[in-house]
């Protein structure tokens, strides 16, 4: 007979690898980010150190070594730690692809779609598989940090949370509650959270932490000994708001916030409109374009938005029938037949890829109950979405350039053409096409612009087209390394260390 969530939350009675989990008061207050700066500090402390998130909600997702499918946040925290990414470090994944639905990944596989109702029906499998991932995890490194998801004084959830306070109490882990002083009201967060959280739970709060602060914080002494006289907590950390980190978002909640939307500017000679697609999906692969000197994004929401750029790019998306009807009503998909016309390159990824088409047909009703629908019809491909889910890493070679690339695929969708394919890759497979003219053309390979050459290459390839000198050179290598030496020597300077040790009894 199945175990009910209450008995397994009470299942663990061993002892376990030491452990510390960042919760917020919010979704986005930081906790993400706190993990791979912990991850690293502790690895350059030479301590073997794993990240582990039970139940991730993201669109951004990663594929392993292995084909297995897992959340984006938890592949950069395992490259803090200098690890390859393990589904064990994510073993749920939440893939919203409607307002009431999601596809369910566990253990790096698709269990299915499922709605709200069915999904807490299924909960105690999901955080069995968990507690088994989480244990096979702990079981090869020395320290666990532990990620929690929203915030666990969500009334309405807790009494079916699996991510939050019970997976700490599994885990036998101390919790360091997370707040966003930037958005306001910390304070209030922090203690209202304390407030609605069971004496259990209340018991498992180390500290807190406060986030993304600017300022003077001498200004907020008074404010930390309230807090800690209040609650019997101290804040064991201020940390700076950190600006043009360089690491990858973990979700779609601060790029729909427009955490881009400041960085345009009219100096850049290079502007590269990304559409920003209602289901939006790995976003991530935009964000090599962030450092280079002559390219200035722009995120592309209205119609309004979309004058005329140097190359327009179609993202991924998790509904893409939906996307586009949004787009053929927004009078987006009007504008970008324009500027096909126009002559200006149209790339598109994954869903964006399937869009550039004739036409896409979902038999199953994988991502809408929309079987069939015509694309753009920018190229000759058509595709259909098959019920096994291709999840795999891959490199080969850009044809056009003849360029290596590398990356990794994550789609239900097969497509046919009667184009010549765009890149061959390394196990005799092929992807992508382009047009006749080379200026439309897509893929479904993720981080494609990851590796500097082929992104200069792009870039150098838009720069002849306005009548500019290519720069013929690398620019802004995309290396995440020095970003999180940084985030690590930022966080270890404004938390207390010492202290996290003696929570992990290290």
């Amino acid at each position: 007979m199945p175990l009910s969530l209450a008995q397994l939350f009470n299942k663990n009675t061993t002892v376990r690898t030491p452990a510390l989990m960042f919760q917020g008061t919010c979704s986005n207050a930081g906790k993400s980010i706190l993990t791979a700066a912990l991850c690293r500090i502790l690895l350059q402390d030479g301590v073997s150190v794993a990240p582990f998130k039970s139940q991730n909600m993201s669109l951004n997702s990663f594929v392993t070594r292995n084909g297995e499918e897992m959340g984006r946040a938890q592949a950069v925290q395992a490259q803090a730690a200098r690890l390859d990414p393990d589904v064990r470090m994510n073993p749920v994944l939440i893939k919203p692809n409607s307002d009431t639905g999601s596809q369910i990944i566990v253990m790096g596989r698709p269990v299915g779609n499922m709605n709200v109702a069915n999904y807490l029906e299924y909960k105690p499998e999901a955080f069995l598989q968990a507690t088994r991932a989480y244990d096979a995890l702990a079981a090869e490194h020395d320290v666990i940090i532990m990620e929690g998801a929203g915030s666990p004084a969500e009334v309405n959830l807790k009494h079916h949370d699996i991510v939050n306070m019970p997976m700490a109490r599994y885990a036998s882990a101390k919790v360091l509650l997370v707040g966003d002083i930037d958005r306001g009201g910390v304070f209030a967060s922090l203690l209202g959270t304390m407030e609605i959280l069971d004496p259990w739970e209340r018991a498992l709060i180390a500290g807190f932490i406060i986030n993304r602060f600017r300022g003077d914080k001498s200004l907020l002494d008074d404010a930390l000994v309230f807090t800690e006289k209040r609650t019997g907590r101290p804040v064991l950390g201020v940390i700076d708001y950190i600006a043009g980190l360089g690491l990858p978002e973990e979700d779609s909640v601060g790029f729909k916030n427009g955490i881009y939307d400041g960085l345009h500017t009219e100096d850049k000679v290079l502007e590269i409109a990304l559409i920003d697609l209602p289901h939006i999906a790995n976003f991530t692969d935009i964000e090599p374009f962030l450092a280079e000197p002559d390219v200035c994004l722009r995120i592309i929401r209205t119609s309004e938005d979309l004058d005329a750029p140097a190359a327009v790019i179609l993202p991924g998306s998790k509904n893409v029938a939906t996307d586009l009807t949004w787009l053929n009503h927004s009078g987006l998909a009007a504008k970008i037949a324009a500027l096909r016309r126009k002559s200006t390159p149209i790339i598109g990824i994954c869903g964006g890829f399937q869009m550039l088409g004739r036409q896409i047909k979902d038999p199953h009703g994988l991502e809408s109950q929309r079987q069939s629908i015509n694309g753009l019809g920018f190229l000759d491909l058509e595709t259909v979405l098959a019920r096994d889910k291709t999840l795999t890493r891959q490199q080969g070679t850009h044809r056009l350039s003849g360029l290596s690339i590398r990356g990794y695929e994550i789609h239900h969708g097969q497509t046919m053409s009667s184009h010549a394919p765009l890149l061959l890759f390394s196990d005799g497979r092929t992807c992508g096409v382009a047009s006749d003219d080379g200026l439309v053309w897509g893929s479904y390979l993720h981080g494609i612009f990851d590796d500097d050459h082929f992104r200069r290459w792009f870039l150098d390839g838009l720069r002849i087209k306005k009548g500019l000198e290519p720069t013929g050179r690398i620019c802004a290598p995309y290396d995440l390394e020095p970003a999180f030496d940084r985030l690590a020597d930022t966080v270890r300077a404004q938390l207390d260390m010492d202290q996290v040790y003696r929570l992990l009894g290290l």
